[in-house]
């Protein structure tokens, strides 16, 4: 109960400080982790949780997936259509150029063996723009960058999942299995979109229909219906998601439009209580072990590999320079990283200790950047809207709070 406590605390003063947060570098994102180092072991010792706790992965896992499915709810099939190129240039070949471009600072600087340096490198590929929500929320940031950081998000993160998987297997000297990681993609992808289709033709039928009051209860139930599937199929619960997000935004536009209120409380809620959590597992004694080559990776993955491979991915797509850079920088790392590192430390890897402690030190430090720039940085920047597209509205949120930084 003194978990629940301290959580309660933590967030009635995050959300107390998000209009000064709003306007200045103060993050509560950053706020709500160092409060979580502050409470944990490496602090006052008020909360304590082992790193191997169920509850850890938990949350972050839960969080994760209502982050992606709010999310995919910005993103519906018109978003996609038109967003497709860019996206799929970011995934294709940004994201492999990510995982090989930590992979080598991580070998080399950290001194893991390769299979491991690129299982780092999958860890740590996905993006979280969550935590740079003043480029994904702001109506004068032009609609097709943040759909990019969007949907670039969103389907990253269920497809860096096999990729940690094979690494990870690799790593423990075991046996990958292709054609089961294959179906487990498969199956999320078809969950995330049949649940939400079916649901949406069903409350079509003259006997069904959600009273308004209530409308935003079905994307909730639709949401917990998934996960719950994803579970005991073993399906991706991270392209679930997302899928299923997507899905509802295209078949069901008005419940999306009505829980989107809602949704993003609920984000909100769930990522506080995970970084809470996960800033009370970064202690003075865990990052004692670290040698100066290991803090040297998250900054080489941060400030060059994310914005080099972004960079690259996008040079012949209609982006222009200014967005092209605000695509590069704001890469986070976020709640698919700490879910596969802490996937990595409960395996049993000899080197997972070592892994999780460079995917806690990047993750922290991108908070620290990403999360403290993106309202300065989207001002630097002024870029405005490009004629042929609107402000905002149906491609992207408009921020919906101070305390989404």
């Amino acid at each position: 109960m003194s978990l629940v406590l301290a959580f309660g605390v933590v967030m009635l003063v995050s959300v107390a400080l998000s209009g000064l947060a709003a306007r200045t570098v103060l993050s509560t994102a950053l706020m709500v982790l160092l409060a979580g180092a502050l409470l944990g072991q490496g602090g006052f010792g008020l909360v304590e949780i082992p790193s191997d706790s169920g509850v850890v992965s938990a949350l972050a896992d839960l969080a994760l997936f209502t982050v992606l499915f709010t999310d995919g709810q910005r993103a519906g099939l018109p978003a996609l259509r038109q967003e497709w190129r860019s996206s799929g240039k970011a995934l294709g070949i940004g994201m492999p150029l990510a995982m090989v471009g930590i992979a080598l600072p991580a070998h080399y600087l950290a001194g893991l063996d390769w299979p491991t340096a690129f299982l780092l490198g999958a860890i740590l590929s996905p993006t979280d723009p969550v935590f740079a929500s003043a480029i994904v929320g702001r109506a004068d940031v032009p609609l097709r960058l943040r759909r990019l950081l969007n949907v670039e998000s969103g389907l990253n993160d269920g497809l860096a999942l096999p990729f940690v998987l094979i690494f990870l297997a690799a790593a423990s000297h075991e046996t990958a299995h292709p054609g089961t990681i294959a179906l487990e993609l498969a199956l999320g992808l078809l969950l995330g979109v049949a649940v939400p289709a079916l649901v949406a033709l069903a409350l079509r039928l003259p006997l069904l229909g959600a009273e308004p009051r209530l409308q935003a209860l079905g994307p909730l139930s639709v949401g917990i219906v998934v996960y719950a599937a994803a579970d005991l199929t073993h399906a991706n619960p991270y392209l679930a998601a997302f899928a299923a997000g997507s899905t509802i935004a295209t078949l069901a536009p008005a419940a999306a439009q009505r829980f989107e209120h809602f949704g993003d409380l609920l984000s909100e809620t769930t990522k506080f209580a995970a970084l809470l959590v996960f800033g009370a597992l970064i202690t003075p004694e865990r990052l004692s072990h670290l040698s100066p080559g290991d803090w040297l990776v998250p900054v080489v993955a941060i400030l060059l590999v994310r914005p080099l491979s972004i960079a690259v991915s996008l040079l012949r797509s209609r982006l222009t320079g200014r967005e092209r850079a605000a695509a590069a920088w704001f890469g986070p790392k976020g709640f698919a990283s700490v879910v596969y590192g802490l996937l990595v430390l409960q395996s049993g890897l000899p080197e997972a200790a070592h892994v999780f402690d460079l995917v806690a030190v990047t993750i922290a430090l991108s908070i620290v950047l990403h999360s403290s720039s993106d309202v300065p940085v989207a001002k630097a920047l002024r870029i405005e809207p490009p004629d042929d597209l609107p402000a905002g509205g149906s491609g992207g949120p408009t921020r919906p709070s101070p305390d989404a930084t």
